[in-house]
C-alpha cells in the first residue's frame, strides 16, 4: 500500500454537497486498499455505493462533518453522527497514496474536538479488527475496547421463535423502545429510532404484551436490543436480508453466535466496538451498527 507523506498540513473545512463524488470515491478506495491488503471482503462492492452514502451524510443536519484538502485537493474526511445523546464516528476515510501522513489523526481530532465542545455524553465507533494502524490510533485518542464483533452474512434464515410476534415497528412503539434501550444500554437512540420507524425498516418484538426487542435493520447500519437471545434471535430470522457486509454480532454472546452458525450464517470478518466517555455494561442482548 503506498505510503507518501502529504507535502503540506492539510486544511480541514466542512464538507459540501459537492464534495459527493470526490469523497465517495476516496471512501470506496480507502477501504478497499485496506480490505485487500489484509485479504478480506470489501465493505463496498462498487464506488456508486459509497458516494450514495457521501450524498446522504452530507444533506443530513444530525451529522457533522470534515474534509482534508491540500491545494483545492480532497485527501479524505470524517463525520460525527450526532442525533442522539452518543455519537458516533465515521466513516473516517483518506486517499490511499497519503495515508500515514496524519491526516487520519488530524480528521479524528476535529471531530472529537467537535463532540467534547458540546458536551457529548460519550463517542463511539468500530474499527476493522485486522487494522492494527488505526487501533492503536483510536487507542491513543481515548478510544476504549469495549466488545469484540464478527460481522455475521448468509442467506436469511426465515424462522419464527415460539411466543415472540414480530411486526413492523410505529410511532407508538417508540415509548416501549427508548425504555428498553434505556434499561440495556443506558441511554436512547430515540431520533435513530424514528428515522428507521418512518422509513419502514424497524421490527418490534412482541411478548407479554410488551416490547421485549427492536431493530432499526438487521445489517451493517442497523442496530438491535433485546431483554433477552431470543428476541435477537426472533428479529434476525424474521429479516428478508442482511444489509451491506452482514449485522456485527458480540463474539463474547456464545450462545447467539453458535446459534446463527448453526443456521448456516458464517462470520466475514472481526471487528472492534470502541467508546470514548461514559458506557455501560449491556444489560440484555444486543446488535450495534457500524457506528456503535
Amino acid at each position: 500500500m503506498p505510503t507518501t507523506t502529504a507535502a503540506t498540513e492539510p486544511i480541514l473545512r466542512p464538507g459540501r454537497p459537492e464534495d459527493a463524488a470526490k469523497l465517495g470515491q476516496i471512501c470506496f478506495e480507502a477501504f478497499a486498499s485496506i480490505a485487500d491488503a489484509h485479504s478480506f471482503p470489501r465493505d463496498f462492492p462498487t464506488p456508486d455505493v459509497p458516494v450514495g452514502l457521501m450524498s446522504m451524510l452530507l444533506s443530513r443536519p444530525d451529522i457533522y462533518s470534515v474534509v482534508a484538502e491540500e491545494g483545492g485537493r480532497v485527501l479524505g474526511s470524517n463525520f460525527l453522527w450526532e442525533g442522539d445523546a452518543v455519537a458516533g464516528v465515521g466513516p473516517i476515510t483518506v486517499e490511499p497514496n497519503v495515508q500515514n501522513s496524519k491526516i487520519g489523526r488530524a480528521l479524528m481530532d476535529d471531530v472529537l474536538r467537535h463532540a467534547d465542545e458540546k458536551g457529548t455524553y460519550s463517542v463511539r465507533l468500530v474499527q476493522a479488527a485486522y487494522h492494527n494502524r488505526s487501533l492503536s490510533l483510536y487507542t491513543k485518542l481515548g478510544f476504549d475496547t469495549v466488545e469484540p464483533l464478527s460481522c455475521m452474512q448468509g442467506t436469511p434464515i426465515k424462522i419464527a421463535i415460539e411466543g415472540h410476534r414480530v411486526r413492523p415497528a410505529t410511532g407508538d412503539d417508540l415509548v416501549g423502545i427508548n425504555a428498553l434501550t434505556m434499561r440495556v444500554h443506558g441511554h436512547t437512540r430515540h431520533n435513530e429510532v424514528a428515522n428507521a420507524v418512518e422509513r419502514g425498516t424497524a421490527m418490534v418484538v412482541k411478548r407479554g404484551g410488551r416490547v421485549s426487542g427492536y431493530t432499526t435493520a438487521v445489517g451493517f447500519f442497523g442496530h438491535t436490543v433485546g431483554e433477552s437471545n431470543d428476541d435477537v434471535k426472533a428479529l434476525i430470522g424474521a429479516a428478508t436480508e442482511f444489509e451491506g457486509p452482514g449485522f456485527l454480532l458480540p463474539t463474547r454472546n456464545g450462545e447467539l453466535l453458535r446459534w446463527c452458525l448453526a443456521q448456516g450464517l458464517r462470520i466475514v470478518q472481526p471487528l472492534t466496538l470502541m467508546s470514548r466517555g461514559i458506557y455501560q455494561e449491556p444489560r440484555g442482548a444486543f446488535i450495534p451498527s457500524i457506528l456503535f
